[in-house]
């Protein structure tokens, strides 16, 4: 179980970087216009536009929550067993969504003008790599914590 976290926090880490700042999709319009956005572009450009409250929405659920539900399976994991981190860490995983950020391409892509056709770029499965391999780790800390020690002799 030890191996399995220790090889899965630095690929959800990894993963989550790249998520962030590779283009997630390609908007392809008229032709001949073409946005390929990172994650960070996309809340960047909604607070550009003056949509604060949705950027803050977006960055929160989509940047902040699983970058903070990573940090504290790291802290869990070197912890050990009985850790505060574990119990934030299980508040933390009920907010960070995947889904958030699916609206969030939603809402930029109808933010575009014009027609447009859409496609999913390596930036979207490094994301979903990240929160799959998070929830993984997070989950094997939680059930090393309920696993009874057994006492040496």
């Amino acid at each position: 179980m030890r191996f399995a976290i220790a090889l899965l926090l630095p690929v959800a880490t990894f993963s989550f970087a790249l998520g962030l700042t590779l283009p997630l999709m390609r908007f392809e319009r008229l032709f001949i216009l073409e946005d390929r956005p990172s994650l960070i572009e996309m809340v960047a450009a909604l607070w550009n536009d003056q949509e604060h409250a949705l950027a803050f929405l977006i960055g929160a659920f989509s940047i902040g929550f699983p970058a903070l539900k990573i940090i504290l399976t790291h802290v869990a994991a070197l912890s050990g067993q009985h850790s505060r981190s574990l119990h934030m860490l299980s508040m933390v995983s009920k907010w960070s969504m995947l889904d958030v950020m699916l609206v969030a391409l939603v809402l930029f892509a109808a933010k575009t003008s014009g027609l447009a056709a859409a496609s999913v770029l390596p930036g979207l499965w490094f994301y979903a790599g990240a929160a799959l391999s998070t929830a993984l780790a997070a989950y094997l800390c939680l059930q090393r914590q309920l696993k009874p020690s057994v006492p040496a002799n």
